[in-house]
């Protein structure tokens, strides 16, 4: 079996204008990884809707009612930062099915990457920073009222703190939440991650992915996790206009190949999501997001995937 790719088509319902830009990025990640022969056709899977139940495992059940329905508060919306919609209400759904399936066949395969996903600023009762329901936190549930797993580790290198992740796992000595960010950004507020890396304004390669690797190995002695959700946000780069961080494409890259093989030559199962990317050059930016199913292609064709009996 190739590497599962989860793919978000955009025309499950047609999106209006205001919400093409981020949202069309999903459909042209898939088209260059195609174009480049990183992927083939025969290795993608669409997500399904999942049912109202797993998003409320979660989610406050008033606060998923009134955004389905469109009457959040304005002030709710200005803090979500999107136009409400009904076809981003049901964009919106199938994100979250689709990280659900990229942990299911992660599981099963031992990695597997998601063209969308890392919502990590929506919190259980709202949502906020372009998240509105958080991906990650729900399919971590799901996967464990299943039975599919149990102990769960979020790696999170998106340049922003996984802030309502850290919150909805706060108590949960289930879910070990790491997130590596940039100190002086979104959110204001930190949350409490079980490790937290904060990072200063500028670091680049060398200084980046050597503290990375001074973490992530104990992490995965410590936690040992029947399965790894990595949140690989691009907006570390130093061409992000969000980002306040300098990683260069050969950064990015070396990051998604340190993060991948050390975890799955240790035989533990990877979920990838791409996380943030807010750069002007729409191109450049799809790109950086393609590094880490480039990198994931890679480590798959190595034979690296060590799944525990």
């Amino acid at each position: 079996m190739d590497l599962p790719i989860i793919y978000h088509p955009d025309y499950v319902t047609p999106l209006p204008p205001e919400h093409r830009f981020p949202m069309e990025k999903f459909s042209r990640l898939r088209d260059l990884l195609v174009a480049d022969g990183v992927v083939n056709e025969s290795q993608f899977y669409a997500p399904e809707v999942p049912p109202r139940e797993w998003i409320e495992w979660v989610h406050e059940r008033q606060y998923v009612q009134a955004y389905c329905e469109g009457t959040l508060e304005p002030k709710a919306l200005r803090r979500i930062g999107l136009p409400w919609s009904p076809a981003l209400v049901h964009r919106t759904w199938t994100a979250v099915g689709g990280t659900i399936l990229t942990a299911r066949l992660a599981l099963e395969c031992g990695l597997a990457c998601n063209t969308a996903g890392g919502t990590h600023h929506a919190f259980p009762g709202y949502g906020s920073g372009f998240c509105i329901f958080n991906d990650l936190a729900i399919a971590a549930r799901v996967v464990q009222k299943l039975g599919l797993a149990k102990q769960i580790l979020i790696v999170d290198l998106d340049v922003h703190q996984g802030d309502g992740t850290a919150y909805i796992f706060q108590d949960d000595p289930s879910v070990f939440t790491f997130s590596m960010h940039c100190e002086v950004n979104f959110p204001g507020t930190k949350q409490r991650s079980d490790v937290d890396v904060p990072l200063p304004e500028g670091m680049g390669d060398e200084a980046y992915l050597q503290t990375l690797a001074a973490y992530l190995p104990d992490l995965l002695a410590q936690v040992q996790p029947d399965l790894v959700f990595y949140d690989a946000g691009v907006d570390t780069h130093e061409g992000d206009r969000l980002g306040k961080l300098a990683l260069s494409d050969r950064g990015l890259f070396c990051r998604e190949m340190q993060v991948l093989s050390t975890c799955v030559s240790l035989g533990y199962p990877v979920a990838c999501v791409i996380g943030g990317g807010y750069a002007h050059d729409f191109d450049a930016l799809i790109y950086r997001h393609s590094l880490l199913h480039r990198a994931a292609s890679e480590v798959y064709r190595q034979g690296q995937i060590s799944l525990p009996t």
